[in-house]
C-alpha cells in the first residue's frame, strides 16, 4: 500500500531519506549499515548561526549521490539554530508516535500520526536515535553542546476564526456609546505556520490577539473562534503561549532565575526539579542568553540586559512549555533593526521545523509501508478537556514563590537609602531623648512621647510600602494567572510571608539604636517585648496597606486614602486627645497606633505605676488580640479584593 494514500498526507523530501534506507536491505526493514551511514551523514551536520545559512547533506537515493538503490535525486536535511530532526526510538517501540522535531532547547515538537515498526527492527535503529545530541549549537555567543530534556509531545492545534466582531461600551455621565473594535475578521492558522497580523495603530490587532488567546472576558465576542473545532476552554491555558507587547518581568531577578522559576512553575509534574532546571538552561542556550544569564533583567531605575535580550527572555518564558499556539504582540516594537531581524528569524526557524516535523513519515519494508492511526478524536478530546492541570503542588508553588519574592524584594528592603533613612531617624531620636529618666513624672511623660512616635513611625512606614505591592505587580499577576501558573492563594500567602524576614531587619536596627540611647528600660525581657510589639504593629499596618492597594489597584487613589486613614489612626492613638466624644470613640479601637502605644507603655512602666499619661494600663491581652485580628482581617480583605480582580480581568 502506498504511504502517500494511506496517511492522507503528501510525501515530502524528508520522507525519502528513511524510505531509501528501507529499500537497502530486502530481508529487513532497516539495516544497521544504512543506519550507520545515515548517522555519519547526520552527525556531520553543524547548526549554523541562523541568518540565512543552511547545511545540506547528501543521502543515497537521489541524483548527486549515487549510491545504492534508488532513483536519482538528493535528500537534504535542513539545520538551523532552532531545531533538528530526532528519532525517538522508545516512542517507536510503543507504537504511539514515531518521532518528534525536537528543538535543541526550544522544545517545540509535534507527535506524528501513528506508525508502527516491528520490534526486530528497533535494535538496528539505536545508533541513529542520539544523532542530535552530537550536533553542536552555534548561537551568537559560541558553541555548546547540552543534553536535552525529554518533553511531552506538543498537541497540534488548528486555529480558525470566522466573522469575529468585538464591541466596547463607552459610558459617560449622560450618554452610553457602543464602539466597534473588530468587524467581520476571518482567518485561520495551521500548525507550523507564522501568521502575521498587520495594520495601522488602533486597528484592533492587540484586541484580536487577546481574543484568540482567550485573554478578554469582559464581553463575549461575535463570530466563531475554534481550536481543533472546539471552543476555548480553560485546559487550553497551558497550551497557549502569549508574549505581551510590554516586557512584564521582575527587574531584580537575573535571566537564569526568571526562566528557572517559570520552568519550575509551568512544566508538568512528571519532570523532576533537576529536569526543569535543565530545561530552563536549554532555553537560555537556545536563545543565545548564556552570556547574560547572571545579569539582572533591569527596568526603569535598574540597569540590566538590553531590550532585545529582555524580549528574548519574554519569549523564553512562553516557549519553555512547548506551546501549541504562540501569540506575540508586536515582538519587534522598540528594537533596532538588527535585533528585530534576530527575533523574526528565530520565530521563522521555529515554524519551519514544526512544518518539517509534522509532514515527515518513515516507511518500513513490510506488506504495508505505513499504518495510519487517526488522532482527530484524541486531539479534540484533549482540547475540550475541562480539567485544570498545575505544574506544581500547592506547597511547591508556595515555596517557589516565597523564594522568588525574597530575592526580588531584598534589593528594595535592604537598599542603602532605606537603611540610611532608618538609622538617621533612630540616631536623631536617640539624641533628642538622650539618657532620659523615667523615675520622674516629667521624664516619664517625655518617654511616653518617644514611645508614641515609635508606634506612629512603624505604623506609617509599612502602610505606604505595602500600598504599592499589588498595583505594581498587577500586570505580572494577571499575566501569570492567565496561564494557570499558580494558585492565587499560594501567591498571596507567599507574597505576604516573604516580606516577614525583611520586615524584621530594619526595626531591629532602629530599636538597637533608640532603645539604649534614650535610656529605656534596660532589661532583656522588656527589650524583646518592645521589639515584638513593634513587629506586631508593622504586620498589622502592612495588612492595611495591602488591603487598600488590592481594593483600589491605583497608586494615586490608594495613597490618598491611606494618608487620611493613617492620620485618623494617629490622632485617635491616645496621645493627643485623652477624652474622645462617645459617638466617635470607636475609632481608637480600630487604630493600630492606639493598641501599640498602650502595649509599649505597659512594657516600660507596669512595674512603676498603673496609670501613665492619663492612660490606665491593664494586662494587655485586649491590645494583643486587637492587633492579631487586624493582621488577619486586613489580609483577608486584600485576598478577597484580588479574587475580585481575578474575575474581572480573567487572570
Amino acid at each position: 500500500m502506498d504511504s502517500t494514500t494511506t496517511t492522507g498526507l503528501p510525501r515530502t523530501k524528508s520522507d525519502q531519506l528513511l524510505e531509501i534506507m528501507a529499500r537497502k536491505s530486502p530481508s529487513r526493514g532497516l539495516s544497521s549499515e544504512v543506519i550507520a551511514e545515515a548517522a555519519e551523514t547526520a552527525s556531520s551536520l553543524s547548526r549554523k548561526s541562523s541568518f540565512g545559512k543552511r547545511m545540506t547533506a547528501a543521502s543515497p537515493g537521489r541524483s548527486g549521490g549515487g549510491g545504492g538503490g534508488g532513483g536519482g535525486g538528493r535528500t537534504h536535511i535542513r539545520k538551523s539554530r532552532s531545531a533538528q530532526l530526532k528519532l525517538d526510538l522508545d516512542e517507536v517501540s510503543s507504537g504511539a508516535a514515531l518521532s518528534r522535531a525536537s528543538s535543541a532547547s526550544l522544545g517545540l515538537s509535534f507527535s506524528f500520526t501513528g506508525f508502527t515498526v516491528p520490534p526486530e527492527d528497533i535494535a538496528d535503529l539505536r545508533g541513529f536515535s542520539d544523532i542530535d545530541d552530537e550536533i553542536p549549537e552555534d548561537i551568537e555567543a559560541g558553541a555548546s553542546t547540552r543534553k536535552k530534556v525529554t518533553m511531552e509531545h506538543t498537541l497540534p492545534i488548528y486555529l480558525k476564526f470566522t466573522d469575529v466582531t468585538y464591541k466596547v461600551i463607552l459610558k459617560s455621565v449622560r450618554t452610553t456609546v457602543e464602539k466597534d473594535i473588530l468587524n467581520g475578521i476571518t482567518g485561520s492558522a495551521s500548525p507550523g505556520e507564522v501568521l502575521a497580523l498587520m495594520g495601522p495603530s488602533g486597528s484592533g490587532k492587540t484586541t484580536l490577539l487577546n481574543l484568540l488567546g482567550g485573554r478578554l472576558n469582559e464581553s463575549a465576542p461575535g463570530g466563531s473562534i475554534t481550536y481543533n473545532e472546539k471552543p476555548y476552554s480553560k485546559s487550553l491555558k497551558r497550551r497557549i503561549g502569549f508574549v505581551t507587547q510590554d516586557d512584564v518581568l521582575f527587574p531584580h531577578l537575573t535571566v537564569k532565575e526568571t526562566l528557572t522559576y517559570a520552568a519550575l512553575l509551568r512544566l508538568p509534574k512528571m519532570l523532576t526539579k533537576q529536569q526543569k532546571e535543565e530545561r530552563a538552561m536549554d532555553v537560555i542556550y537556545e536563545l543565545g542568553l548564556e552570556r547574560c544569564q547572571d545579569t539582572m533583567i533591569g527596568g526603569s531605575f535598574v540597569r540590566g540586559v538590553s531590550g532585545g535580550e529582555r524580549k528574548r527572555v519574554c519569549i523564553g518564558n512562553e516557549i519553555i512549555i512547548n506551546p501549541s499556539l504562540l501569540f506575540l504582540d508586536e515582538p519587534t516594537s522598540g528594537l533596532d533593526s538588527t535585533t528585530a531581524l534576530r527575533i523574526v528569524q528565530m520565530l521563522h526557524d521555529i515554524a519551519e521545523y514544526l512544518v518539517e516535523a509534522y509532514e515527515t513519515r518513515v516507511a518500513e519494508e513490510k506488506k504495508k509501508l505505513t499504518v495510519s492511526i487517526s488522532i482527530d478524536e484524541e486531539l479534540k478530546s484533549k482540547v475540550s478537556s475541562p480539567r485544570r492541570e498545575w505544574g506544581a503542588s500547592w506547597w511547591q508553588q508556595y515555596s517557589i514563590l516565597f523564594w522568588r519574592g525574597l530575592k526580588e524584594r531584598r534589593h528594595d528592603y535592604l537598599s542603602w537609602l532605606r537603611i540610611t533613612q532608618v538609622l538617621a531617624t533612630a540616631t536623631i531620636l536617640g539624641l533628642l531623648w538622650w539618657r532620659s529618666d523615667s523615675k520622674t513624672m516629667k521624664g516619664m511623660q517625655d518617654q511616653a512621647g518617644l514611645l508614641f512616635f515609635i508606634a506612629v513611625f512603624w505604623g506609617f512606614f509599612p502602610v505606604f510600602t505595602a500600598i504599592f505591592t499589588f498595583p505594581q505587580e498587577r500586570a505580572m499577576l494577571s499575566k501569570e494567572r492567565a496561564v494557570d501558573m499558580y494558585r492565587l492563594s499560594a501567591y498571596f500567602i507567599a507574597r505576604t510571608t516573604s516580606d516577614l524576614p525583611l520586615d524584621l531587619f530594619l526595626p531591629i536596627l532602629f530599636l538597637l539604636v533608640v532603645y539604649f540611647m534614650a535610656g529605656l528600660r534596660l532589661s532583656v525581657g522588656p527589650f524583646f517585648l518592645s521589639m515584638l510589639t513593634v513587629f506586631l504593629c508593622i504586620v498589622a499596618a502592612q495588612g492595611l496597606g495591602l488591603a487598600i492597594g488590592a481594593t483600589l489597584m491605583d497608586v494615586k487613589r490608594a495613597t490618598t486614602l491611606a494618608s487620611v486613614t493613617v492620620m485618623t489612626f494617629m490622632l485617635a492613638g491616645g496621645f493627643f486627645v485623652k477624652r474622645v466624644p462617645v459617638f466617635i470613640s470607636w475609632i481608637r479601637y480600630i487604630s493600630f497606633n492606639y493598641h501599640t502605644y498602650r502595649l509599649l507603655l505597659k512594657v516600660q512602666y507596669e512595674h512603676i505605676t498603673p496609670v501613665v499619661n492619663g492612660m490606665k494600663l491593664d494586662n494587655g491581652l485586649w491590645e494583643v488580640g486587637a492587633l492579631v485580628t487586624m493582621v488577619f482581617g486586613y489580609r483577608l480583605l486584600a485576598y478577597l479584593s484580588l479574587r475580585r480582580m481575578k474575575l474581572q480581568y480573567g487572570a
